[in-house]
């Protein structure tokens, strides 16, 4: 017996996966959930960076899938599933850079999937793909997918899905599944989410009901949580069953202003839109956040989702709810909490410090 790219003999039982994207808060969920399942022989983690977090059945490589030059096909030969999970958040001011990576290298990564053939495609698309919706009633999985078209993120994730479109009637012989999960929190993904979204100052330890008395409640403020191990479930279960297609993915309750307040034991105050989005546009602009303007217009244009599809076909039913993961998310942020991947790194090298010189918002 020879040994193939999953560093597992060609004759070893059970289902040999490759997890695209493997150590930000979705990977580290999905690679541990495949590990703990008996019908998975083996997984292969890829990732830009480093990594030797030690799970079961678990190996590392890096790949980064924005460079042509890395060899994607190789690592997929001999694969009976790859699950593409890689994604770019930042530069949020240079979005060719975002670009490359999320949907050039995407495009590089549905490709290989057919030239190794590889049988199943899990891909992780969002609710940030779906066209601007309701809030009062919920979409299933045939609600449009053209993105709010100002949000670079959700300008991406439609476009991803018109490739698929393609690639699905170029090679029917893949089983395609497109995961659509509402906003993901678990404790360890705290500090990486904080740089992410919020920036270098915001001190994390403020995240605490004591120091917070108020929040902005504006108009469209109403979206969907889900704890990322849930959503890991969910992908275990598209990989064990022969289903295709999309599934919405999201725990009870909607939250919005009165319910983020009521966990912080904090007032919701109502306030006029404008003024606020004034003051983050001007924020972002100056560098002193990462995320953009654009992007808050999205979520406050985000529809809620149906999820009976992925309660019906998977058997998936979330194991905490919507408060309880952002509970766990904000309890996170207070502990300055993380996980040993680059991504979920509590600290960067030269801290906070480094946040500042490299502009906010503006390096990946």
């Amino acid at each position: 017996m020879v040994d193939d790219p999953h560093g597992k003999e060609s004759g070893a039982s059970g289902l040999k996966v490759v997890v695209v994207g493997a150590t930000g808060n979705v990977g580290t969920s999905v690679v541990r959930a495949l590990s703990e399942d008996p019908a998975v022989g083996s997984v292969l983690g890829l990732a830009r960076r480093p990594c030797d977090l030690p799970v079961a059945k678990t190996r590392w490589s890096c790949v980064d899938v924005g460079d042509p030059e890395d060899d994607l096909e190789g690592h997929f030969r001999g694969a009976d599933a790859v699950i593409h999970l890689a994604w770019l958040f930042q530069p949020t001011h240079e979005p060719v850079i975002t670009w490359r990576t999320n949907v050039s290298g995407s495009i590089r990564v549905f490709e290989a999937v057919a030239a190794a053939k590889v049988p199943v495609l899990i891909y992780a698309s969002s609710v940030g793909a779906y066209s601007p919706g309701p809030k009062d009633r919920y979409v299933n999985e045939s609600w449009p997918t053209h993105g709010w078209p100002e949000a670079t993120y959700c300008r991406e994730k439609a476009y991803l899905e018109r490739v698929l479109d393609a690639f699905e009637q170029r090679h029917p012989s893949v089983r395609v599944v497109r995961m659509r999960p509402g906003f993901l929190f678990k404790r360890e993904s705290a500090s990486e989410q904080r740089r992410l979204f919020a920036g270098p100052l915001l001190p994390q330890r403020l995240a605490r009901s004591a120091l917070i008395p108020a929040l902005p409640d504006i108009p469209g403020l109403r979206f969907q949580a889900l704890h990322t191990d849930d959503a890991a479930d969910a992908y275990r279960r598209a990989l064990l069953r022969p289903v295709h297609g999309a599934f919405n993915l999201a725990a009870d309750p909607a939250i919005d202003a009165k319910e983020l307040a009521d966990l912080l034991h904090a007032r919701a105050v109502r306030l006029p839109l404008p003024p606020l989005r004034h003051a983050l546009a001007a924020a972002w602009h100056l560098h002193l956040i990462p995320a953009s303007p654009q992007l808050f217009d999205a979520v406050l244009r985000l529809p809620l989702l149906d999820t009976t599809r992925a309660r019906t076909e998977l058997e998936w039913t979330p194991q905490y709810s919507a408060t309880e993961a952002i509970t766990e998310f904000l309890h996170g942020l207070q502990e300055i909490a993380g996980a040993d991947t680059a991504p979920l790194t509590p600290q960067l090298h030269a801290g906070r410090a480094r946040e500042l010189v490299t502009g906010s918002g503006q390096r990946p």
